[in-house]
């Protein structure tokens, strides 16, 4: 490849979005939300110190310690993951993948160890797609009711580290629930429920008060590179893949796809 075609880092690196380690809990969650981010860096007096994710955020608001806390007076230095994956502004392209397998962001430095950019999946996939049929890169379609109580999803997602679920009731599926959707329905529930109630409160909660809808999906048969297109277009990370016979046989996501490469 000649030296004008080759692509470095520093020609696909986004400006880098960072919340201060100081900040409250909420000020990151909306900042995930408005620039459509996750995670997000986290810095202290300009400093790199690690990475708050929407999950982290999930978890975090609801530990029952944390009960009598307003979400505002909860600060990002709670959920804060020390460990991130750096890289260099003339380092190529190809080493993305790989780094993404191990974190959903590569912090990009300069030669003075100055934070200068940041390079998500998307950011690699507006670039560099894989070369892949459909259900190759399909991961499994994880279902959960309807009428399941969100501290059982929750449950399961801790225990069995799964980030979506397709939401099914009796109609077949209706909608589908992810760590942004906890998130954000930990924060409202802490808004406006008092603390002395909350135990009892949150248990009545399902997972059809919580759950995204409708669900979109795309059909297997789809060309990979429209389904990423797609996803790219419409900010979303997953989209569930339906059979011929119009049920979920998997869902594609935006770290499928890298894993893929």
């Amino acid at each position: 490849m000649s030296e004008e075609m080759y692509i470095y880092i520093r020609d696909v690196m986004a400006k880098p979005l960072t919340i201060s380690k100081s900040a409250p809990i909420t000020d990151a969650l909306d900042k995930m939300l408005s620039e459509n981010i996750d995670p997000l860096i986290v810095t202290d007096n300009g400093a790199v110190v690690g990475t708050i994710s929407r999950q982290a955020i999930a978890e975090t608001l609801g530990k029952k310690r944390n009960a009598d806390m307003p979400p505002t007076q909860i600060h990002v230095s709670n959920s804060v993951s020390e460990e991130f994956t750096a890289a260099y502004p003339d380092q190529g392209v190809e080493i993305l993948p790989d780094l993404l397998q191990h974190a959903k962001i590569v912090v990009v430095f300069d030669q003075e160890h100055n934070l200068i950019g940041q390079v998500t999946y998307g950011d690699l996939l507006k670039i560099m797609q894989p070369s892949a049929a459909v259900k190759d890169v399909m991961e499994p379609a994880y279902t959960i009711n309807a009428e399941e109580r969100v501290v059982h999803l929750r449950r399961r997602m801790v225990d069995e580290g799964i980030s979506r679920f397709i939401v099914a009731a009796d109609n077949g599926a209706v909608g589908i629930v992810t760590e942004t959707d906890v998130a954000r329905s930990m924060r409202a529930f802490r808004e406006v429920v008092e603390g002395k109630h909350q135990d009892h409160r949150i248990r009545n909660l399902i997972v059809r008060d919580i759950m995204s809808t409708p669900l979109i999906s795309v059909d297997a048969e789809k060309p990979l590179a429209e389904i990423i297109d797609l996803m790219i277009a419409k900010k979303i990370s997953s989209l569930p893949v339906a059979s011929g016979n119009g049920k979920i046989a998997g869902i594609i996501t935006r770290s499928s796809l890298i894993k893929a490469m």
